[in-house]
């Protein structure tokens, strides 16, 4: 084969692989609501894998999943991540749906099969193009071990724990109004006053 011949084959398949690579990132009008392709997922995937360096990809979990490890886990979770990730780690929240790409479900193979050691990456240097920020700051490693251990748990969580994380999610200016009215209420402070509409 002619060394033009194989020049020009070499070029039209990396036309054709741009055209490709083009389509499926824009097949969405680079709306955030668009769902990935899974030839995007996949690419995704191997880029990050790549990315983590080996050292950080075997790196052991110095914290062992206790009960108590796993609460300050999960109220930390519930305070910082489940706005995107959920509570139960599902991704299915408000403000998850809304990223491109959607945060992963945390229950299943594809983020459980990850090495401890690339979680904990993943949590304290944050996934570029995607809306997982990093998280590290010194001295605070010891919190993304115990993230660890609770993705790892994430599977197994109860309704009861679910339950104490709502407790923890952050709340808007008007939720805390109501929780504070209704604490006042409780301790047998008298109900807010109502405002009264006034008719010219």
């Amino acid at each position: 084969m002619r060394r033009g011949t194989l020049f020009a084959m070499i070029a039209v398949l990396a036309v054709c692989v741009a055209g490709y690579l083009i389509v499926a990132i824009l097949h969405g009008g680079l709306s955030a609501r668009a769902t990935p392709t899974s030839m995007e997922a996949m690419m995704a995937r191997n880029a990050r894998h790549l990315a983590i360096p080996a050292g950080a990809r075997s790196a052991k979990n110095p914290v062992p999943p206790t009960e108590e490890a796993l609460r300050d886990a999960r109220l930390h979770f519930a305070d910082h991540c489940a706005t995107c990730h959920g509570d139960d780690g599902s991704g299915d929240t408000m403000i998850g749906r809304g990223l491109y790409p959607k945060p992963p479900d945390l229950r299943l193979n594809e983020t459980q099969k990850l090495s401890d050691g690339e979680l904990f990456w993943i949590i304290e240097n944050g996934v570029r193009f995607t809306g997982m920020p990093a998280f590290s700051s010194p001295g605070a490693e010891i919190d993304s071990w115990k993230l660890v251990d609770f993705i790892r748990h994430l599977p197994k969580l109860t309704t009861d724990e679910k339950m104490e994380m709502e407790r923890y999610n952050p709340k808007g200016p008007e939720d805390r109004k109501e929780e504070e009215d209704e604490d006042d209420f409780l301790n047998g402070a008298a109900p807010p006053p109502k405002s009264e509409s006034h008719h010219h």
